[in-house]
């Protein structure tokens, strides 16, 4: 995959711009459908990621970029549920996640939250 012009609500993966948060599953990208999250927004002053949305699991590694700047939340049931799967969580702004994705890490998924 080639990642370029990462900047706040926007990404460009293999010459294809995304301007939702999406989910990188085995190469292949889908949209981030974040309206299971959504009931919680409250609570956290931001939709965090929470187990109720789709995961992509089926990795050694899941990378979870939070934002341009960070503001994203994990829920701690994500961070369980990746415990209990034996599943290497890395939540990281989502520039750092980017340049972690550049390596093309074996058997690594990735979510991407785009603004914030």
């Amino acid at each position: 995959m080639i990642f370029k012009n990462l900047k706040f609500g926007e990404i460009e993966i293999d010459g294809i711009k995304y301007t939702k948060d999406i989910i990188i599953e085995r190469g292949k990208i889908i949209l981030r459908d974040k309206s299971p999250s959504k009931i919680y927004t409250a609570e956290f002053g931001h939709t965090p990621l929470s187990i109720k949305e789709y995961i992509p699991w089926n990795c050694k590694t899941l990378i979870i970029g939070t934002g341009i700047y960070g503001s994203m939340p994990v829920m701690s049931e994500v961070i369980d549920e990746a415990k209990d799967r034996g599943v290497e969580l890395l939540m990281l702004r989502t520039p750092d996640a980017v340049e972690k994705l550049k390596l093309h890490p074996p058997d690594t998924n990735a979510i991407l939250h785009l603004t914030c």
